[in-house]
């Protein structure tokens, strides 16, 4: 009997994208973020995905104290794989977003692939209310806001870290972004297996169409062949419906509140565990397999838990 295909879930735990007046679940405090962490672990999330918020007031921020409030409680109550953002906020500089990564020297670092209009502004359609100034201004200001991520700053990145042995999770949010990382992979710069995470649906990227899904698949195919692995990311109520055509079409899978506060129509999930559970679900019911950290590990060429700097 054939053995059943292993899959990554990658939960990301608090991101930039969603305000703290969005959800009374977003974990924003150190010690919030590490309990997320820790149950969607335990739920069953391979490779956990951390930001860190200002403890005040919620704001994105790339401290390195706030992520050390964190990262060391959670690497040593769990064998999850710890990604570290270089995305950061709107806003911040490149050198700002490197700090956490290049100093804690994690297994895993996220990497956007390339620049784009990153438009959150249609949250203020479905969101009124909010308890912090800098929240509206946060969604509104993105009207008129380019992600930079020129090819200077993406090579900086990756050879800023190259001491660290940290491997990258490419974020790539249309099919140019895979070109983007192809160029680098023709170079030498980045090395495979590639761990390349399709972003669908933000607007300003690709959007979340299955015929978009296919789309990005049979690119990366073409570029990459069997040098990578490949994920499903989908933002909103697009998050467990194309992870489920991608889990069917040979990607891993990434779910968590940083890029879905839903757990259903018109449902707040209540916590990351509860999203790491649903797409559990679907994953187990399609005879397909859960992957372990040491899976991932494996799978992903990683360093291992002990080589971090936290």
């Amino acid at each position: 009997m054939a053995k059943a295909r292993k899959v990554i879930i990658t939960c990301a735990i608090t991101g930039s994208i969603h305000t703290p007046s969005m959800s009374p679940y977003l974990p924003v405090t150190p010690d919030e973020i590490a309990e997320a962490a820790l149950a969607a672990a335990e739920a069953g999330a391979t490779i956990l995905h951390l930001h860190a918020r200002d403890p005040e007031d919620g704001r994105p921020s790339q401290d390195p104290a706030l992520f050390q409030q964190f990262l060391p409680r959670i690497k040593q109550a769990c064998e999850a794989v710890i990604n570290i953002t270089t995305g950061g906020g709107l806003g911040m500089t490149v050198e700002e977003r490197l700090r956490p990564a290049f100093e804690l020297k994690p297994e895993v670092a996220s990497l956007n692939m390339g620049s784009m209009n990153f438009g959150l502004f249609p949250m203020l359609g479905r969101f009124k209310e909010f308890k912090h100034d800098w929240e509206r201004a946060h969604l509104e200001n993105s009207r008129d806001f380019v992600f930079k991520n020129t090819y200077k700053d993406i090579e900086y990145i990756l050879t800023s870290c190259r001491g660290n042995g940290t491997r990258f999770e490419f974020e790539c949010y249309d099919i140019g972004h895979l070109y983007n990382l192809a160029h680098f992979l023709d170079r030498g710069v980045v090395e495979p297996p590639l761990f390349v995470q399709s972003v669908f649906g933000i607007l300003g990227g690709i959007g979340p169409h299955p015929e978009d899904l296919m789309h990005m698949r049979r690119t990366a195919d073409r570029l990459f062949g069997d040098a990578y692995q490949w994920s499903i990311l989908g933002a909103g109520r697009n998050q467990i419906p194309l992870a489920t055509i991608g889990a069917a079409m040979g990607a891993n899978v990434r779910v968590g509140l940083e890029d879905s506060l839903w757990a259903g129509p018109g449902t707040l999930a209540k916590s990351n565990a509860e999203q790491v559970r649903l797409i559990r679900q679907v994953l187990e019911g399609m005879s397909l397999e859960v992957a372990s950290p040491a899976d991932a590990r494996d799978m992903l060429a990683l360093k291992g838990g002990d080589a971090v700097g936290f």
